[in-house]
C-alpha cells in the first residue's frame, strides 16, 4: 500500500453525523478467515491507536522476524467506507518488525496465529503525514483496520529440473533473443518454481542479501517477443531483496557465472497486478546470466 499526499478531510458520504470513540463505532461479525461484516454506526473518532484482539487464535505466538500471512481489511473512518481487502484475492505476507508502522507492530504484539486483531488509529499513525491516496483515506481521517493472522509463512524452495522441462533459447550470436515454448505445456497457476541452471559458474554463490548484475531475459508462455531484456543493451544491477520473489528465491545460491533458466508462478511474480506486456496472473520465464554480486 504506496503512500501519497493528501491533505483534504474524507468526503461527505451523507451518512449520521453521530460520531463515536473507536470500535465503539461499529460491529464487527464474521468467522476467522472470512471476510469480516462490519456495520458502522456513525463517524468514527479516535486518539490513541487502539488495538483489540477480537478471536484469540490457538496456533503458535507470532514472534518478531516472522513473515505471517495476513487477510486485511481497512475501512474509512470518515467516510465509513471498505477501501481495501485481500480476502478476495489473497492473504499478504507481512514481516513482524520495525519497518512495519508503530499501529501494525501494536497489533502483532502477543499475538498468536488462529487471531483476528483490530486496530483503530489516526490515518497519520498508520500511513504518515500523507495519509493514503490510494486507498482513499485523507491525512486527517480515522481508519479501522481488521487482521486474521492466517500463518507463519515459508517461502517455497525451487525446483531444480533438467532445461527440457523450461523453454528453449532462440540465440543470435550466441545471445538470447527469445524463448521457445514449443512443445512445453501451459503452466498451472498454482505451480512450483522450477529452476534449470544451464551452464554452472566458477564464482561465489549468491545470496538473498546480494546485489547481482545480470543480463536476462523475460517472456510470458506463448508471447513471441520478450516484455523486457538486457542483452541488447547492458548488464543491470539487482538488489534481490527488491525485486520479484521468483528472482530472490531462484538465484540464492546459485555461483556467479551461471546461466538459469527460471519458470515464476504468478504467486511469486506479479501475482493479479498487470505490467506492461505482462498479464495478470501470468508466470513468468526468464533467462538470467550472473555477472557478479556483491
Amino acid at each position: 500500500m504506496l503512500l501519497a499526499s493528501l491533505t483534504a478531510c474524507g468526503s461527505d458520504n451523507g451518512s449520521s453525523s453521530s460520531t463515536y470513540e473507536g470500535l465503539d463505532a461499529v460491529t464487527i461479525t464474521g468467522d476467522f478467515g472470512k471476510v469480516p461484516t462490519v456495520d458502522w454506526k456513525g463517524e468514527m473518532t479516535t486518539g490513541d491507536v487502539g488495538v483489540k484482539t477480537l478471536v484469540k487464535g490457538d496456533g503458535v505466538a507470532v514472534k518478531t522476524g516472522d513473515k505471517i500471512l495476513t487477510n486485511i481489511w481497512i475501512g474509512n473512518g470518515y467516510t465509513q467506507q471498505k477501501t481495501f481487502t485481500t480476502y478476495d484475492d489473497k492473504p499478504q505476507v507481512l514481516t513482524v518488525d520495525d519497518k512495519l508502522s508503530k499501529p501494525f507492530v501494536e497489533a502483532f504484539a502477543n499475538q498468536t496465529i488462529g487471531s483476528r486483531v483490530a486496530i483503530t488509529a489516526s490515518a497519520s499513525d498508520l500511513f504518515g503525514d500523507a495519509g493514503n491516496p490510494q486507498l482513499q483515506i485523507a491525512n486527517k481521517d480515522t481508519v479501522l483496520v481488521i487482521l486474521d493472522l492466517m500463518e507463519v509463512y515459508t517461502a517455497p524452495k525451487p525446483v531444480d529440473v533438467g532445461k527440457g522441462k523450461l523453454p528453449g533459447l532462440i540465440l543470435k550470436k550466441g545471445e538470447p533473443t527469445g524463448l521457445d515454448f514449443k512443445g512445453l505445456p501451459r503452466p498451472k497457476a498454482n505451480g512450483d518454481l522450477l529452476r534449470s541452471i544451464v551452464k554452472v559458474g566458477k564464482g561465489k554463490t549468491v545470496t538473498s542479501s546480494m546485489t547481482v548484475t545480470a543480463n536476462y531475459l523475460g517472456q510470458v508462455y506463448g508471447a513471441k517477443k520478450p516484455f523486457d531484456e538486457s542483452y541488447s543493451k547492458k548488464p543491470v544491477p539487482f538488489a534481490l531483496t527488491g525485486v520479484v520473489q521468483g528472482w530472490t528465491l531462484g538465484l540464492s545460491g546459485v555461483k556467479v557465472g551461471s546461466r538459469v533458466l527460471l519458470e515464476i508462478p504468478p504467486d511469486l511474480g506479479y501475482g493479479s497486478q498487470a505490467q506492461t506486456n505482462i498479464p495478470a496472473d501470468s508466470t513468468l520465464y526468464f533467462v538470467i546470466d550472473i555477472i557478479s554480486a556483491k
